[in-house]
């Protein structure tokens, strides 16, 4: 049995301004100071993590913040074994808060003699102790069939649609939200639904893989303001050439609203150069001084909703809520800046 009700947050070092912003969110919404449980986090010579808790955790509602991005070994690894520290340490219930997902991209078998990824590092997690999964917009949906433990996906599409129509107000009859790629219409039809706009789709072939040998648009964009939606920008390449086909086929403007800002080797470059009016993410992976330096990039906050998840799943409360527009509007007044 828990010794307090209330919910006590530690994190890696993967992302650490996002999770003191969820404790500073988490202190408004209790009324009290929340901080995280302070902790040890290094390693050795040979470059061994060591974990060392300084608080007691006995009996308590833990929520480990730990983004699995680059160095998405390190970053896992750091996980697994603050996780193994808090169930030695009698933690009631450990929930890791996972706001990008390494590995999510290995989701299945694409030829022979390939490993799921994704399902050994769901089955690495649980073997650890955790006992519930909190994390922002999947690569795929299906992962979250690879835990036997609860999982839950928050998405972004609730708060890109708040910045939508802040940043498009007066001219939403304008917007055309377009997908990247056939296997995203979901992802962005379910946007174009929040903002009540059409939906187009670049549809690209590729050679082989790394390399978009052609793209086309499947819709009519002449004279309209196009919004590329997707869940994660690695290289910014196949990105940036379908803001150029979009500008091609008539396009009045370009910008992209993606989840997850991986930005990896000429990203920031590419976008900088782009015919892309803006390129908006969410900060599930903490941006690099050339991210947050670059012009024509914005970042998202996600601690609001986080931090409203995470009470949620600490009072046994609907987590799905979150989900709404509505919902999430007022958690997010004045979090929405230009």
């Amino acid at each position: 049995m828990r010794s307090s009700s209330q919910p006590k947050l530690i994190s890696g070092n993967a992302n650490l301004p996002l999770a003191k912003a969820i404790a500073r969110r988490m202190s408004i919404h209790r009324g009290t100071a929340v901080g995280l449980v302070d902790a040890r986090i290094e390693r050795f010579n040979d470059q061994e993590i060591f974990v060392e808790v300084y608080e007691n955790v006995r009996g308590e509602d833990m929520f480990v913040i730990q983004s699995t991005s680059n160095p998405a070994n390190d970053n896992l690894m750091e996980l697994l074994i603050i996780i193994d520290a808090l169930r030695r340490s009698s933690a009631a219930r450990i929930t890791a808060v996972i706001p990008y997902f390494g590995y999510a991209r290995q989701d299945r078998r694409t030829k022979a003699r390939t490993p799921i990824s994704a399902k050994l590092v769901a089955n690495m997690m649980v073997e650890a102790g955790i006992e519930r999964v909190l994390t922002l917009d999947l690569h795929a949906a299906q992962i979250q069939g690879f835990f036997d433990i609860p999982v839950d996906n928050l998405y972004a599409s609730p708060v890109f649609a708040l910045d939508v129509m802040e940043q498009f107000a007066g001219s939403l009859d304008d917007v055309m939200v377009v997908s990247p790629d056939v296997g995203g219409v979901a992802r962005a039809r379910e946007l174009a639904k929040r903002i009540n706009a059409p939906l187009s789709i670049v549809d690209k072939r590729r050679e082989k893989a790394g390399e978009v040998a052609e793209m086309t648009v499947i819709g009519n964009v002449e004279g309209k303001k196009c919004i590329i939606v997707d869940d994660m920008v690695d290289t910014a390449g196949t990105l940036c050439k379908a803001a150029e086909v979009l500008i091609e086929a008539g396009a009045s403007e370009v910008h992209a609203y993606i989840t997850h800002g991986v930005m990896s080797g000429p990203a920031v470059e590419r976008v900088t150069n782009s015919v892309m009016k803006s390129l908006v993410i969410t900060d599930s992976i903490e941006p690099t001084d050339a991210v947050k330096e670059c012009p024509n990039i914005r970042i998202l906050p996600t601690a609001p909703m986080f931090a409203q998840a995470i009470l949620n799943i600490a009072n046994g409360t609907s987590v799905s809520s979150l989900f709404e527009t509505d919902t999430l509007e007022p958690i997010y007044e004045g979090q929405i800046r230009d």
